[in-house]
């Protein structure tokens, strides 16, 4: 064949493609399994605090405080299936070693290594380095590493991992496409797991449903701030008392705290412009049109309404619409299905054709 054969050029030009997408795909997921084991390290470590402060062991108390942990994570049905209680020592065990498909912290971090692996070229050897030493001490890890006094120091070892990755991919790492999906899928799963915090921690808290607003016991909502390492920033911000409230406000729609909800979604929205390569506020197509309303909303929604409406449906809206930006980006710039080559061969003949009687 020669250079100019259609046929071949075709092939080039989908093969970079392809390539190009697999690398953004490889970064995107890299950042997203690593944020996700941090979160699910915080979701662990205050669920195991509460239990400590509550010291109950009562079955309907331990259903009440794990189901929902389990729930989040989207394994129950497989969890049941190798224990029999969801217990302190049952659900971070689970969740910290034995769940499949990035649900537990050693697949997340498995996963987030794996597609490091993928893309070494990719990325600088520092930031390999710490993957790598994540996985190593997940590895040797064992259950009695989480229990008891152990625990906390054991998950604020997975904080620093993942903390020390994120400094070193802002210090080694260009600032190019492959950073901007580095930080749009570490900020897309930040706020998902954000609003699921909140979402799990608002329920468990309260003794029922009807009792949202009422008073809770501030330690309590003390450890839910602590998950996010949002105890001295909202202190700053209320310079009052923890109310149930504030905290949803200050988690949902604080503009400058880096785990707040609305400031992680504005950081996605920023940086899906940077990669579609748009002007800041255009949205163009359906898909960025929805997405865009939804920054426009969370940018002046009010914690009364939110309350008074619900606030586990407004955060279940929320993830929906977390999930759908999600898709959004992955399908336009990650995903290449698979081509009929055949078809691409006559169409591109036919445009050459419709050049050619142009310029006669």
């Amino acid at each position: 064949m020669s250079a100019n054969d259609p046929r071949e050029q075709l092939a080039a030009h989908r093969q970079a493609n392809v390539m190009l997408s697999r690398v953004a795909a490889s970064l995107y997921w890299m950042s997203r399994y690593l944020e996700r084991a941090e979160n699910i390290a915080r979701l662990l470590d205050v669920n195991l605090q509460i239990s400590v402060d509550f010291d109950r062991s009562d079955e309907q108390f331990l259903e009440e405080h794990w189901l929902p942990v389990l729930r989040s994570s989207g394994s129950e049905a497989q969890f049941f299936e190798a224990y029999k209680t969801a217990d302190s020592t049952t659900v971070p065990e689970f969740l910290t070693f034995t769940a499949g498909d990035g649900c537990s912290i050693r697949a997340c971090v498995a996963a987030a290594r794996e597609n490091a692996r993928q893309v070494r070229d990719q990325i600088s050897f520092e930031m390999w380095e710490v993957l790598n030493d994540a996985w190593l001490f997940l590895k040797d890890a064992a259950p009695e590493s989480i229990r008891g006094a152990n625990a906390p120091g054991f998950y604020e070892q997975i904080k620093r991992f993942s903390h020390l990755f994120q400094g070193l991919t802002d210090s080694t790492f260009s600032r190019n496409e492959g950073y901007e999906f580095i930080q749009f899928g570490k900020f897309l799963e930040r706020a998902d797991k954000t609003s699921r915090l909140l979402d799990i921690k608002y329920h468990i808290l309260l003794p029922t449903v009807n009792d949202v607003g009422g008073a809770v016991d501030t330690l309590q909502w003390q450890a839910v701030l602590r998950s996010t390492s949002a105890l001295e920033s909202y202190r700053r911000f209320y310079v009052q008392e923890i109310v149930p409230w504030k905290v949803a406000e200050f988690l949902l729609m604080s503009d400058s705290f880096p785990r707040s909800v609305r400031y992680c979604v504005e950081q996605c929205d920023h940086f899906m412009h940077r990669i579609a390569d748009l002007p800041a506020g255009d949205y163009r197509t359906p898909g960025e049109r929805r997405f865009g309303r939804f920054v426009q909303n969370l940018r002046f929604a009010a914690i009364e309404e939110i309350m008074n409406s619900g606030l586990h449906e407004y955060l279940t809206g929320v993830q929906a619409e977390l999930e759908a930006v999600g898709s959004l980006v992955y399908e336009s710039f990650m995903y290449h299905p698979p081509v009929d080559m055949a078809a691409e061969i006559r169409l591109h003949q036919q445009e050459q054709q419709q050049q050619e009687y142009r310029r006669v």
